[in-house]
C-alpha cells in the first residue's frame, strides 16, 4: 500500500477535486475526503481512483448529499491498494475507525457471546463465552444475546445434565449441589457418573448444538425402551423426562430453517432518513437469536450503499457464515462476496432470495425490521419532546443532545467508585456509560464533594484531550449533579477552573422531607426553584438520578465483590495458578498458608525451597 496527500492550500468544493486528478492514475484503492479543518467527511473505495475522482470533479449528476460534502472539501488524501477487495476490507476498517460525517456508520456494534465447551478437564464443563477464543475446547454460536445463550444453556443442562460450575467449585465439591437434586446435573463431582458416561452426555450435547437433536431422541428413546424391558424402570423414567425436555425445547425454538444450516439473515428497512438492519443468526439449521442495528445513514444514502456499509463493517471483526440471506442487492455484492471469502478462508454466498424458505426469512426479518424502526422512532418522538420541555424548564437555548448524570457510590469511603451515565434523542446510551475507581489517597472517608472533584476533572481532563474542538459529540449540553447549592457551587468552580465553565449544569436535591416528587433544582447564580409534582419533566429527572443511582450501587457491589474474593496469595510473587491451587490444598486457605512455617511450606508439591523461601519471606517481612 502507498498513501499520497497534498498540502491543504487548494481551492474548495468541485475545483479541489479536480486539482488532483493529474496526480491519480488507475490503481484500486481508498480515497478520504476533508475539510477546512483537516476533519475526515468520507472515505470511499475504488476500483480505478482516478475515474472514481473524476466523476467528484463533475458538477452535475450528484445527490444533495454527494454536493454537500465536495463542496465543503478542501483537500483529500489517497492510499493505493493491491486489490479492489483489499481496498473494500480498508475502506470499512478506516469508516469505523474515523466515523466520517458522510459514510453509513454502524453503530453499537459489538462481540456476540457462544457457547463453550470446554476440553481441558476429564468432566467438560458448559459455559457461556464472550470474546477471544483462546479457551481449548469446541466453541458454538453467535448468539443473538446473552439471554439467548442463557435460554440455550438452560436447555441443555435439562436435557444432558452437563455441569457450568467451574474447576474450583467442582474440586472442592464432597456433596452434590442443588442443581443435581433439581436433576439439571449429573453430579461427577462426587463421582456420581462415570467419566466414560459423562463424556457420552457431551457428546449428545455437541450434537444437539450441530443440529442433529432428532438423532439424538431416538437415541434416548431406544435406550428408554431397553430399560424399561431390563426393568431398570428409574433409568427409564429418567430418560423418559430427558426425552420430554428436548421435545419441549424443540417446539420452542421457532424459525428452524431447513434449507439453511448455516447463515446470517440480513434486512433492512428504512423511513423518514432513518435505518434498521435487523439480523437472524442461523447456526446448525436453527434460529440462534435476531439482534437490530440502528446504522447512521450518512447524510440520505441510498438502501444499497446502507446495507453494503452494513454489510463491510458488521463482519470487519466477524467471521461470516456460509451463506449470508440479504433483504436487499448491494451495490457490489460480487466484490463484498469475495472480501468475505478471502476473510474466511472458505465458501461465502451472499444472496438475494427471491422465493421458497430462504425468501421467507428474509421476509420476516425485514417484517422485524420494520416494526423495530416504528417502535423506535415513537420512543425517539417522545424523548425529543421531553428534551424540549426540559430545555425550557431549566431555561436552556437549546434541547441537550447529550446528558451526563454523576453519583458516587461507597461504605464508608470503601470500594469509592465515580459513575457517569448519558442520555439523548434516543434514550440512555449505555455504551457511553462510565465508572471511575476513586483514587485519591488523601481524600477523607466518605468525602463525596472530593470524590466528585477528582471524577469531573478526570473526565473532563481526558475530553479536552481527546476532542479540544468539541466537534466529535462527546461534550456534554448539560451535567446533572447529585446535590444542592453548596454542591453546585463547588463543581462549578472546578469547572471554570478547567476552562469548561461554559456548560449548563444543575444540581438535584431532595426536598425538605426528601421525598420523591419533591426534589429542588439548583443553578448558579439562581434561586432554586421545583417543578409541579405531576410534570412529565420531573419524572424524567427522577429517572435519570435513579439509573445514575443504579449503575454507581451495581458499580461499587461488583467492586466490593472482587475485592472480598481477593486472596492474599494473589500478591505473592512468583505463585501462579498451578502454586496457589497446591498451597490451597494443601492448608485449606490463603490465611493457614501465611501462618505456616517454612518447613511446612516446603513440604507442598510442586513448591521449591526457594519457592517456598520467598512465600514465608513474604508474609513475615515484618518479622
Amino acid at each position: 500500500m502507498t498513501e499520497t496527500s497534498e498540502p491543504s492550500d487548494r481551492p474548495t468544493g468541485h475545483a479541489c477535486v479536480q486539482s488532483y486528478l493529474r496526480t491519480l492514475d488507475n490503481s484500486p484503492g481508498v480515497y478520504r475526503m476533508l475539510d477546512a479543518q483537516q476533519r475526515v467527511l468520507y472515505v470511499g473505495k475504488a476500483r480505478s481512483l482516478k475515474k472514481r475522482v473524476s466523476s467528484y470533479a463533475k458538477p452535475t449528476g450528484h445527490s444533495g448529499r454527494i454536493l454537500r460534502m465536495i463542496r465543503e472539501t478542501a483537500s483529500m488524501m489517497f492510499l493505493t491498494t493491491r486489490t479492489e477487495s483489499e481496498a473494500l476490507l480498508l475502506e470499512q476498517n478506516l469508516i469505523k475507525q474515523l466515523k466520517p460525517r458522510y459514510n453509513v456508520l454502524l453503530r453499537d456494534d459489538k462481540s456476540f457471546p457462544n457457547i463453550l465447551v470446554a476440553k481441558d478437564h476429564a468432566f467438560p464443563q458448559i459455559t457461556k463465552h464472550r470474546g477471544a477464543k483462546r479457551d481449548k475446547g469446541a466453541y458454538y454460536g453467535p448468539f443473538a444475546s446473552a439471554g439467548a445463550v442463557n435460554r440455550t444453556l438452560n436447555q441443555l443442562q435439562r436435557v444432558f445434565l452437563l455441569r457450568n460450575c467451574s474447576d474450583s467449585t467442582f474440586d472442592a465439591r464432597t456433596r452434590p449441589c442443588l442443581l443435581y437434586q433439581i436433576k439439571r446435573c449429573s453430579a461427577p463431582c462426587v463421582g456420581h457418573i462415570s467419566a466414560e458416561d459423562y463424556g457420552a452426555l457431551v457428546t449428545d450435547a455437541e450434537r444437539f448444538l450441530s443440529g442433529k437433536s432428532t438423532d439424538i431422541q431416538a437415541h434416548l428413546a431406544r435406550e428408554m425402551e431397553a430399560a424399561s424391558a431390563a426393568m431398570e424402570f428409574e433409568r427409564a423414567a429418567a430418560l423418559r423426562d430427558r426425552i420430554r425436555a428436548l421435545t419441549q425445547v424443540q417446539s420452542n425454538q421457532g424459525i428452524n430453517p431447513r434449507s439453511v444450516a448455516e447463515g446470517d439473515v440480513i434486512a433492512l428497512h428504512m423511513d423518514g432518513g432513518q435505518a434498521c438492519v435487523q439480523v437472524f443468526f442461523i447456526r446448525a439449521n436453527q434460529n440462534w437469536g435476531n439482534h437490530d442495528y440502528y446504522p447512521r445513514t450518512g447524510s440520505g444514502a441510498e438502501e444499497a450503499e446502507v446495507l453494503q456499509a452494513f454489510v463491510g463493517q458488521f463482519y470487519a471483526d466477524k467471521e461470516p457464515p456460509r451463506q449470508i440471506l440479504l433483504s436487499h442487492d448491494l451495490e457490489d455484492r460480487e466484490l463484498v462476496a469475495q472480501a468475505l471469502c478471502e476473510k474466511a478462508g472458505r465458501k461465502v454466498e451472499v444472496i438475494v432470495p427471491q422465493r421458497g424458505e430462504k425468501a421467507e426469512l428474509v421476509a420476516n426479518a425485514l417484517r422485524n425490521a420494520r416494526e423495530s424502526l416504528a417502535r423506535r422512532q415513537a420512543e425517539t418522538a417522545t424523548q425529543t419532546r421531553l428534551l424540549a420541555d426540559l430545555a425550557k424548564a431549566l431555561d436552556l437555548d437549546a434541547p441537550p443532545a447529550r446528558i451526563e448524570v454523576y453519583d458516587n457510590s461507597h461504605i464508608q469511603g470503601t470500594d469509592a467508585v465515580g459513575a457517569m451515565i448519558v442520555a439523548g434523542p434516543e434514550g440512555f446510551m449505555k455504551n457511553q456509560y462510565r465508572k471511575f475507581n476513586i483514587r485519591g489517597d488523601a481524600l477523607t472517608p466518605g468525602d463525596d464533594f472530593g470524590m466528585m472533584k477528582e471524577v469531573l476533572t478526570r473526565r473532563f481532563k481526558r475530553l479536552l484531550k481527546e476532542d479540544p474542538d468539541r466537534e466529535n459529540g462527546t461534550w456534554p449540553d448539560l451535567l446533572l449533579i447529585d446535590g444542592g447549592a453548596g454542591q453546585v457551587s463547588a463543581v462549578r468552580g472546578i469547572m471554570t477552573e478547567m476552562g469548561v465553565g461554559d456548560i449548563a449544569m444543575i444540581g438535584v436535591a431532595k426536598g425538605v422531607d426528601r421525598d420523591a416528587g419533591k426534589e429542588e433544582f439548583h443553578r448558579t447564580g439562581k434561586p432554586p426553584f421545583a417543578l409541579r409534582h405531576n410534570d412529565p419533566v420531573l419524572y424524567f429527572i427522577q429517572r435519570l438520578r435513579d439509573e445514575a443511582h443504579r449503575f454507581a450501587i451495581g458499580t461499587h457491589r461488583a467492586k466490593r465483590a472482587k475485592s472480598n474474593m481477593k486472596n492474599p496469595l494473589d500478591e505473592v510473587p512468583g505463585v501462579g495458578a498451578a502454586r496457589k491451587r497446591a498451597l490451597l490444598t494443601h492448608f485449606g486457605s490463603g490465611k493457614a498458608v501465611s501462618r505456616a512455617g517454612l518447613a511446612d511450606l516446603k513440604a507442598v508439591d510442586g513448591i521449591s525451597a526457594a519457592m517456598a523461601q520467598t512465600i514465608y519471606d513474604f508474609f513475615h517481612a515484618s518479622d
